[in-house]
């Protein structure tokens, strides 16, 4: 028992140190925007939220990371104190394995550096659908550092455009944002060939999407 009392302290403490380090990095990127200990609040209850469905603990602290500063980042903009100048979109499913990434990857694909996009699930898997990663690598787009991040208050604030895709209710509604509901097939248990299929229905949408935020940006 002390030995796996001790394994699992010294687990604790490296992952303290870790997140510290972590929080420390973030907050001077952040500087005159967060305090410190928002930061530090922000890094740790990230982490939290992804140890509940991580497989893997070892990537955990760098996609912490990633996800913290994400949400920080969200947090500014929708605040107005850190605004990104560009329209933001965010799309959510169920276990941010499938049908919200590939959505997200292909609208990056299509839009560069000129649209922010993002993704999450109100019930995140513990990895991507590898069929789903299959197909995006079809087209050249790697999905190798994408991961199912739970969906937070904050990157909903700071969405301009939300799109579901069978998430139901999960999605808070706030005013001033567009909402789509996109039926699509849950790609989970899917045959490559039908993730394909899905993979280009969602491709025809998202080309769809990014055409009418380029509208609404005007000349």
């Amino acid at each position: 028992m002390d030995n796996e009392h001790g394994t699992w302290a010294n687990g604790l403490n490296h992952a303290e140190h870790v997140l510290g380090r972590i929080s420390r990095e973030l907050a001077v990127k952040f500087d005159g925007v967060f305090t410190a200990e928002m930061v530090d609040r922000y890094v740790f209850e990230s982490y939290t939220a992804l140890a509940r469905t991580a497989r893997i603990k070892t990537y955990l602290p760098s996609i912490t990371r990633h996800f913290a500063y994400d949400r920080l980042t969200a947090l500014a903009h929708s605040q107005g104190t850190r605004p990104s100048g560009k329209p933001e979109v965010l799309f959510v499913c169920v276990q941010n394995a499938g049908r919200s990434q590939m959505a997200a990857a292909l609208l990056k694909h299509h839009a560069g550096e000129t649209v922010n996009v993002r993704s999450a699930g109100s019930m995140p898997a513990e990895h991507l659908l590898p069929n789903v990663t299959a197909a995006m690598n079809d087209l050249g787009i790697n999905l190798e550092h994408e991961f199912p991040k739970p969906l937070t208050d904050d990157v909903v604030r700071a969405a301009d455009v939300v799109v579901t895709m069978g998430c139901g209710d999960a999605c808070p509604i706030y005013p001033g944002k567009r909402y789509e509901d996109r039926k699509i097939e849950d790609p989970e248990g899917g045959t490559l060939q039908d993730v394909l299929t899905i993979r280009d229905q969602l491709d025809q949408r998202v080309k769809k999407l990014l055409a009418s935020l380029s509208t609404e940006a005007g000349p």
